[in-house]
């Protein structure tokens, strides 16, 4: 006779004689919810009803019954896979009704033994999560997942618009028209000039040459060359709809930076004081996809520090970080926490003694991604920091280098969000002299090993040009 599957209990989890008797029941009032496109299996410790494991639906009302009776089994903590976006409205109702909520990793608890069904899936991460053995993701606190969901947002509007500037960039290249090369960036002020004039019917290359900005270091002639090309209609049209496009998706990011403006300015001020001044040079003008409104200023309130101060991190970069690792420090005990959460500390695989691998743990990390923009940003930056990536990068190469500069900075940005401090950048001299220091240092050593002595050449300062001689 075959059992339903409610019924059908001890196929994938361990039966109570088979469980040792030294386990410890760290949370004897959890459940396990295994989470689906359709329905949820949800199954609560035996002893508090008959019927242990039930089937829900996807919809609110069925959320809300699950709720109600998980709180009515006595249940006091969930927890559940992280399944697509399917756990979000899970997640939510849960949190509200009261119950602390653990979102696992599904790579974590993939290996369940026995048949794999669905409700062996409850019933295992049930049993797991009972006896303390079940750790969950990182989830920054409300407010700030309010945040991130308009930034997340913002990302994908901007890289929707990119795919349009290069379709419109396709439609010029097939008429022959190479504006992109007398102009950097064809979305600019000069080009979107142009390419509207395009659209609206003007052809003559010299009338489209002199719509240039000032500042454009091409010539009128060679915008003008670069113009002349075969205005064919279907091209025409193309470069017509990826323009509506893209303006389209214009006013949608000024719509959504709007929105983002009014969120930080919810947030609860860490501090009052006005920004400090800064030393540190900054663009006369706003990079690319920058908000309009001053959103260094929110981020100081918002943190109590500017991270600005950081060579390599712009305030779209102090964004993206902040919305990723919430504004609660203490969810970071120390630095290296901070830094394995991102990814970004060396890893450490140690078999039989010997270390088999160093490599970073592969993550998806938003935050861990900013960093590593910004650790590219000092290729040629005149800092401490920036001599610090050139000089990895020509030992180690790009990635590598990238990698490490990366977790500098992480730690750096740990450092003033708990010391509440300021950056000051020592200046690229500064860092080589004290690089200089360390080879000096070491080659000391190595020649007392030996039984030597350095000494400078005559004429040199102490610290550089040294020769080797016997020592006396």
């Amino acid at each position: 006779m075959k059992l339903p599957p409610e019924q059908n209990h001890n196929r994938s989890v361990l039966s109570e004689k088979a469980r040792p008797k030294h386990w410890e029941q760290i949370n004897q009032n959890a459940a396990g919810i295994d989470l689906g496109g359709g329905e949820h299996w949800v199954c609560v410790p035996p002893d508090k009803v008959e019927k242990n494991v039930r089937k829900f639906g996807c919809f609110t009302p069925d959320l809300i019954a699950m709720a109600d009776w998980l709180i009515e089994c006595g249940v006091t903590t969930v927890a559940m896979e992280a399944t697509g976006v399917y756990w979000i409205p899970v997640f939510q109702i849960l949190e509200a009704k009261g119950l602390e909520v653990r979102l696992v990793n599904a790579h974590h608890v993939k290996t369940v033994p026995g048949r794999k069904t669905d409700v062996n899936d409850c019933q295992w991460l049930q049993q797991l999560h009972t006896y303390g053995l079940l750790s969950g993701s990182f989830r920054p606190e409300d407010e700030v997942c309010v945040l991130r969901s308009y930034i997340r947002q913002r990302d994908s509007l901007i890289k929707s618009a990119s795919t349009h500037v290069q379709r419109m960039q396709k439609a010029l290249i097939q008429m022959n028209l190479h504006l992109h090369k007398v102009i950097s960036d064809i979305t600019g002020h000069t080009g979107m000039a142009i390419i509207r004039a395009i659209v609206a019917g003007e052809h003559d290359p010299q009338v489209l040459a002199d719509l240039k900005d000032p500042r454009i270091k091409s010539s009128t002639n060679e915008i003008a060359k670069a113009l002349t090309g075969d205005y064919r209609l279907e091209h025409l049209f193309v470069l017509k709809q990826e323009l509506t496009l893209y303006e389209v998706y214009q006013k949608e990011i000024a719509i959504i930076d709007q929105q983002i403006e009014k969120c930080l300015a919810d947030f609860e001020p860490k501090t009052l004081d006005e920004l400090p001044a800064t030393k540190k040079k900054r663009r006369k003008k706003s990079t690319a996809n920058h908000p309009d409104f001053d959103l260094r200023k929110y981020l100081y309130r918002m943190a109590g520090v500017d991270f600005t101060l950081i060579d390599g991190l712009d305030a779209l970069t102090v964004q993206t970080i902040l919305s990723e690792v919430g504004l609660d420090r203490e969810r970071f005990p120390t630095v290296k926490h901070f830094s394995s959460w991102l990814g970004l500390s060396p890893g450490q695989k140690i078999t039989g003694g010997k270390v088999k691998s160093s490599q970073t743990r592969q993550v998806v990390n938003r935050a861990a991604n900013a960093f590593r923009m910004a650790a590219f940003s000092l290729t040629q930056s005149r800092s401490a920091l920036g001599a610090f990536y050139r000089r990895l990068r020509s030992r180690l190469g790009a990635p590598k280098a990238i990698t490490a500069t990366a977790h500098k900075l992480a730690r750096m940005f740990y450092r003033m969000w708990t010391h509440a401090g300021e950056y000051i950048d020592p200046g690229m001299d500064y860092y080589e002299q004290q690089y200089q220091d360390l080879i000096l240092k070491n080659l000391q050593k190595k020649a007392n090993a030996l039984g030597l002595e350095l000494v400078p050449k005559s004429g040199d300062t102490p610290n550089t040009n040294f020769s080797q001689t016997l020592a006396t």
